[in-house]
């Protein structure tokens, strides 16, 4: 398995980060990517994919919560990061109008400034978009015939949403999100309709731990290893094994991300 969006930089990993990994490799995850969420966010993910060599890949990019800090410098840091081999994707970038923390005029001008690096460097885009579709459609369909490869991290929307994503060409990450009985159930029908060589499956972690684990662990920290919850919801859903899954969805990680073999 490949978990492609795991926010390892994040405080809560700082003192047993070894830790996690082992256990990640222990259930059979091969490869994690590590999102770059803002500018410092990003140097760390980056050093993070550089101490654990060929486990750990990063993105880098400024998330839409922290688009006012988006600067010409921090552009500089990000282009700078994407020279790196080991940094895999441009972002984590998109739109928020779920908090808007950051204002939507900024948040739409480091969407569209960090669409122009991608270009630039040629490498996918790791998109967020959460109450925004409409917008974060209208802007992506600008540039897509640019763009190399896109996904839609944490899809958690309706069927409308996720064809519009499908019609412009990209892939879907799906999360713990879908182990929630509360608010993921009307994902499940939604499963079969995403191609196989489109899907791929993500922890978020430390957010977003799975609901449906037995037993619960002590903290609410969601970790890599915990990807098998997500993958057994989906496999479910779609009405495949799990180890069938595991492969297509490892398999176009792996080509998404460029991944060595």
């Amino acid at each position: 398995m490949i978990d492609i969006g795991a926010n390892l930089t994040h405080e809560s990993f700082a003192h047993d980060l070894s830790n996690v990994l082992d256990h990640a490799r222990a259930v059979g995850i091969t490869e994690i990517i590590v999102t770059g969420a803002s500018e410092q966010g990003s140097v760390d993910a980056h050093a993070l994919a550089m101490r654990w060599p060929r486990f750990l890949y990063a993105t880098a990019g400024v998330h839409p919560h922290h688009a006012a800090d988006y600067t010409s410098a921090t552009h500089a840091t990000l282009a700078g990061l994407h020279r790196q081999h080991v940094v895999v994707a441009v972002g984590e970038t998109g739109l928020d109008y779920f908090r808007d923390i950051s204002p939507r005029a900024t948040q739409r001008f480091a969407f569209e400034q960090q669409l122009e690096l991608a270009i630039a460097c040629g490498k996918p885009v790791f998109l967020h978009q959460r109450d925004a579709h409409d917008d974060f459609v209208a802007i992506l369909r600008q540039v897509r015939d640019r763009l190399s490869d896109c996904v839609v991290h944490c899809f958690t929307a309706d069927k409308r949403e996720l064809f519009e994503c499908l019609d412009l060409d990209c892939h879907i990450g799906i999360t713990g999100w879908i182990c929630d009985e509360r608010r993921g159930t009307h994902l499940l029908p939604l499963m079969k309709s995403i191609p196989s060589e489109r899907l791929m499956i993500e922890t978020d972690a430390p957010y977003l731990l799975p609901r449906t684990l037995k037993p619960k662990p002590k903290t609410h920290r969601n970790e890599p290893r915990y990807l098998t919850a997500v993958l057994q919801a989906v496999a479910a859903a779609r009405g495949e094994s799990e180890a069938a899954l595991a492969h297509s969805s490892a398999a176009t990680a792996q080509r998404f991300f460029r991944l060595p073999a």
